[in-house]
């Protein structure tokens, strides 16, 4: 019997065709039209330049260094080899990189070291722009970026503490040293610990307790014990934590090592095994008489924390726009790409309207998170600007952050099994997507907390500043002034308002959103906006916009140019 000589290796049955070549080597700053055009509108123009550069270095190496960092999470060492306790979390050089990016982009600081140049007026807006660029490359190392930049506001409550921080908080270079500490470092960053096992979102619920030491008050030295069921980025040099003294719930400044280069008594249990998120680290955290300083008032510790809730909401914002965005420029570059039944997937009517559904709801939440960072520019001078950031950063956290995971799963379902699959990316950024609807308040609490605004002193005018925003648009388009109409209704009933809050703050978000796209998007994006958000003329599930939307001007706008 005779016997074929087998084939040579590597086997070759088939040509390998029909599949979308590789999304990546973009400028992602440039391939975002509707982020290019919000940065000039809402102040930010001089940063142009800037933003397009940061673009096209974010579409390059940190695509890679965000898989890297998410295969090989970080690791905690509580002990070292001879069994010394040194609670230490070991990164891959790839978040290191991703790190030393973002600081020397000025993400964790660019409004504060803008402050005093009048030739970087709109600082937030700029810092938005390139924030939203960077986390379409990886969402990990945003937690201690956006800490860091939020913890400024809050230390700014105990002046001494900010001067000794500040400089190192928003410095430009990144120091992944682990061991050095005081004086040793030039450059630091921040992170949060709040919630506990008992109380989660309810933090005036928490038992650790601080101890004063020489006096104790505003700025004096406390010794802290007690646990955190959640502590951010726990390699930090700083952390701004909660612990109940005499007078209540107060804020203190707790380093990681002590000003004699010591370690601080703040020892790491376990780090989270966490849905997504991975390249980040966030554990459980003991705390055995550590070292800590007051920051603001005895007993106010919530009100002073909150600047820093506050910054990092606005991130949770711009987080989730940047994560639509990735996932409308996969979704549509793979559609362009590929064939089935004869035409390619981005000429077939019914992906036509899925991508143009995705595509609406991304630049609705680009143009919110631009617009909202407007107002925290405008703030310290305008009341109204002050109005606006307070309702609209609640408002916003709220809709957009929940809208997130649903557009992340369609448009990982544009891709087929392809994107069911790891080396897609949409997987990563499935997980990830949900993170910033439960950081720094769930659902409800957001809801809550536009409720609790209104129901304060100067509600009303909370309230009349962000209909006036709305308002800016009034008679532009029916649909819209009808939306509005009934929206104002809302408020004159409040009967039982609790129980309907989550409708209440959507309906806000969709006529804010709706305002801004009737007024600076293209006449095919806000029609579309309009028809199936705001006239109830569309399904419940994305691809579902009414007959009669220009399904292709929308997509052509969105999708990466070949």
């Amino acid at each position: 019997m005779s016997v074929s000589t087998p084939p040579e290796a590597p086997f070759a049955t088939h040509t390998v065709a029909n599949q979308a070549p590789p999304l990546e080597g973009r400028n992602l700053f440039e391939d975002h039209v509707a982020l290019v055009e919000a940065l000039e509108r809402e102040g930010g123009g001089w940063a142009n330049e800037r933003a397009r550069e940061a673009g096209a270095v974010w579409g390059a190496d940190p695509i890679r260094w965000g898989f890297e960092a998410n295969e090989h999470p970080p690791k905690l060492k509580a002990f070292d080899r001879y069994g010394h306790r040194i609670d230490e979390v070991e990164f891959h050089r790839a978040w290191h990189d991703l790190m030393a990016l973002a600081v020397a982009h000025e993400l964790h600081s660019l409004p504060w070291t803008s402050e005093s140049d009048p030739a970087r007026s709109g600082a937030h807006v700029a810092r938005t722009a390139l924030y939203l660029t960077a986390v379409q490359a990886e969402g990990g190392f945003a937690c201690p970026i956006t800490m860091t930049f939020a913890a400024v506001p809050a230390l700014r409550a105990q002046p001494e503490l900010a001067a000794e921080w500040e400089p190192r908080l928003t410095a430009t270079t990144y120091d992944p040293e682990l061991h050095a500490g005081g004086a040793a470092k030039s450059s630091a960053l921040c992170g949060m610990a709040m919630t506990e096992k008992q109380g989660g979102s309810d933090v005036r619920a928490n038992t650790t307790v601080a101890r004063a030491l020489n006096g104790g008050g505003a700025g004096g030295e406390y010794e802290i014990t007690g646990h955190k069921w959640f502590c951010s980025a726990p390699m930090c040099d700083l952390f701004l934590v909660l612990a109940t003294t005499d007078e209540g719930v107060s804020c203190f400044a707790m380093p990681r090592i002590l000003p004699d280069g010591t370690r601080n008594r703040f020892h790491l249990q376990r780090l989270k095994d966490k849905l997504g998120n991975r390249s980040n680290a966030s554990s459980e955290v003991e705390f055995h008489g550590a070292w800590a300083r007051m920051v603001g008032e005895p007993g106010r510790g919530v009100p002073t924390i909150i600047e820093m809730v506050g910054h990092t909401r606005l991130d949770c914002v711009i987080g989730t726009a940047a994560g639509m965005r990735m996932g409308v420029a996969h979704a549509t570059w793979h559609a362009r790409h590929r064939s089935a039944f004869g035409k390619r997937l981005i000429d077939q009517p019914l992906m036509g309207n899925v991508l143009a559904d995705l595509c609406v709801e991304s630049e609705a939440a680009t143009a919110l998170a631009m617009r909202l960072a407007r107002a925290y520019d405008e703030a310290p001078g305008d009341e109204r600007a002050q109005h606006l950031k307070r309702l609209g950063t609640a408002v916003s956290k709220y809709w957009v952050c929940k809208r997130g995971p649903g557009l992340a799963f369609e448009a990982l379902e544009c891709l087929g099994g392809n994107g069911y699959v790891e080396e897609s990316g949409m997987p990563r950024l499935y997980r990830e997507m949900p993170l910033s609807s439960i950081w720094e308040g769930s659902g409800n609490v957001m809801a809550l907390d536009v409720l609790r605004a209104l129901s304060r002193a100067g509600g009303d005018g909370l309230l009349q500043a962000f209909l006036d925003e709305v308002g800016e648009a009034a008679g532009a388009d029916p649909r819209l002034d009808a939306f509005t109409a009934g929206l104002r209704d809302e408020f004159a009933d409040l009967e039982a308002i609790e129980v309907r809050a989550r409708r209440v703050v959507e309906k806000m978000a969709l006529a804010l959103q709706g305002s801004l796209l009737v007024r600076h998007a293209p006449a095919a994006v806000a029609d579309a906006f309009c028809a199936s958000r705001l006239a109830g003329d569309a399904g419940l599930a994305y691809g579902t916009l009414p007959a009669g939307v220009d399904t292709q001007a929308i997509v052509a706008r969105h999708t990466p140019p070949v």
